[in-house]
C-alpha cells in the first residue's frame, strides 16, 4: 500500500524562477552548506558547462526538499551524476522527511538517462567521539572539521590553549599580515598561490575562471583571505557563508614561506572575521583523520562530522571502494604532476581539473 504522504510530495525541476525561494529554503536549512545554494550551479554552468539537474520538492505549493544534481562527464564518457562535485557534501535537504526517498528516486531516473546508472551523494554525516578517532579503522578516513563559535574573536582567543596562542603571536612577530577583499586583485592573487601549491602537490588546479565565477555568482556571500609577508602574498583562502556557518572550500600557501606560520594567520584571519560577523559554526573543510591538516585543524577546537557519501548503481547502492589501490596510483599520479613543467600544468590542469568531481 502506498503511503498516501508520499502521494503528495511533487518532484520537478528548478527553474530561474524559483532561485530566490530555493536559496531561502536552503539559507534556513540547519544542515545547508554553500554548496547547495544557487550560486553553486551557476558557478559550475559559467565556467565549466556542465549540466546541472536542480530537484525541488513540493507539498502545497511548498518546497520541502531540494537535491541539486550535476553531470560530470568527460568526453567519450558517460560520467557520473553527482551531489556535489568540487565540494564535500552536497546531497538532499528536506524539511519533510516524505520527501526524501521521491527525491532520492527522481534522482536515481536521471542517471538512469544520462550518466549509466552512476550516481554519486555527498551527504554530512554525524559527529565522531573523540575516542572513536583514536582506533586504527578510522586513520585515513575522510571526516568535516566543524567549529562553534562564541560571540566574539576576543572570547575565542581567551579560550585558546596557551600554545595555540603563542602560535598565533608567532605569526604576527614573523611580520604576517592579514587582509580580506572579493574584487578581481583579490582573485588574481588567491590564483598566484592556488596554483603554486597545486602544482606542488601533484594537483591539477581549477580554472582562473571557476574562481571568477565563485565570486562573481556568490557575492558578498564570498570572501578572500590573503596574508602578505613583506608586501608579498603568501597565503590566500576562499571563505563562503550560509545560514550561520563560514566555509572554506580552498586554502594555501607558498611552501617557502611555511616556516613564518602563514597558515597561522590566514585561518586566525578567517575565524576572527566569522566570529566578529555572528556567524555560530566555521567549517575548515575536509581532511583526513591523523593527517597533518587534522591536526592542524583539531587544535583549533574543531569536531570531526563524518562524511556519508553514497555511491549507486543499477543495483543500488554500493559499498565504498577500498582505498588502497586508488592511493597507490594517486601517489603515482600526483608525484609525476608535479615534476611536469609549470608551463604544462597551469595549461593543462584547468582541462582536467574540470572532469575531477572532488
Amino acid at each position: 500500500m502506498v503511503n498516501p504522504q508520499i502521494e503528495q510530495v511533487n518532484i520537478r525541476q528548478a527553474g530561474v524562477a524559483d532561485y530566490a525561494a530555493w536559496d531561502v529554503f536552503v539559507s534556513d536549512h540547519m544542515d545547508a552548506t554553500p554548496y547547495h545554494l544557487t550560486a553553486w550551479k551557476k558557478a559550475i554552468e559559467d565556467a565549466y558547462q556542465h549540466t546541472c539537474f536542480y530537484l525541488i520538492a513540493e507539498q502545497h505549493s511548498k518546497i520541502v526538499g531540494i537535491l541539486p544534481l550535476v553531470k560530470i562527464a568527460p568526453p567519450m564518457l558517460s560520467g557520473a551524476t553527482c551531489s556535489l562535485p568540487f565540494c564535500d557534501v552536497g546531497g538532499i535537504l528536506v524539511s519533510d522527511e516524505a520527501a526524501r526517498q521521491p527525491l532520492l528516486e527522481k534522482a536515481k531516473e536521471f542517471a538512469s538517462k544520462h550518466t549509466a546508472n552512476k550516481l554519486n551523494l555527498r551527504q554530512s554525516g554525524q559527529a565522531i567521539e573523540a575516542e572513536q578517532l583514536k582506533s586504527d579503522a578510522l586513520q585515513g578516513q575522510k571526516v568535516r572539521m566543524m567549529m562553534p563559535l562564541p560571540e566574539s574573536s576576543s572570547a575565542l582567543l581567551s579560550g585558546f590553549k596557551s600554545k595555540l596562542r603563542s602560535q598565533i603571536k608567532k605569526s604576527e612577530k614573523n611580520g604576517i599580515s592579514y587582509s580580506q577583499a572579493n574584487d578581481a586583485e583579490a582573485i588574481s592573487a588567491f590564483y598566484v598561490v592556488m596554483q603554486a601549491n597545486m602544482r606542488l602537490l601533484g594537483s591539477p588546479v581549477h580554472s582562473k575562471k571557476w574562481f571568477e565565477s565563485i565570486i562573481k555568482h556568490y557575492g558578498e556571500r564570498a570572501q578572500i583571505g590573503l596574508v602578505s609577508k613583506d608586501d608579498v602574498i603568501v597565503g590566500a583562502a576562499i571563505i563562503l557563508m550560509c545560514g550561520k556557518t563560514v566555509t572554506v572550500p580552498w586554502a594555501s600557501t607558498l611552501a617557502e614561506y611555511n616556516k613564518y606560520s602563514p597558515n597561522m594567520g590566514l585561518y586566525w584571519g578567517l575565524i576572527s572575521y566569522a566570529a566578529d560577523n555572528d556567524y555560530g559554526t566555521f567549517d575548515f573543510g575536509r581532511s583526513s583523520v591523523g593527517e597533518g591538516t587534522f591536526r592542524f585543524k583539531k587544535q583549533w577546537g574543531a569536531t570531526a562530522i563524518a562524511l556519508d557519501w553514497q555511491d549507486y548503481d543499477q543495483d543500488g547502492l554500493v559499498a565504498p571502494p577500498t582505498s588502497s589501490g586508488n592511493s597507490k596510483i594517486k601517489t603515482l599520479v600526483a608525484a609525476t604532476w608535479a615534476k611536469l613543467p609549470e608551463s604544462i600544468t597551469n595549461m593543462l590542469g584547468p582541462m582536467v581539473r574540470r572532469y575531477i568531481s572532488l
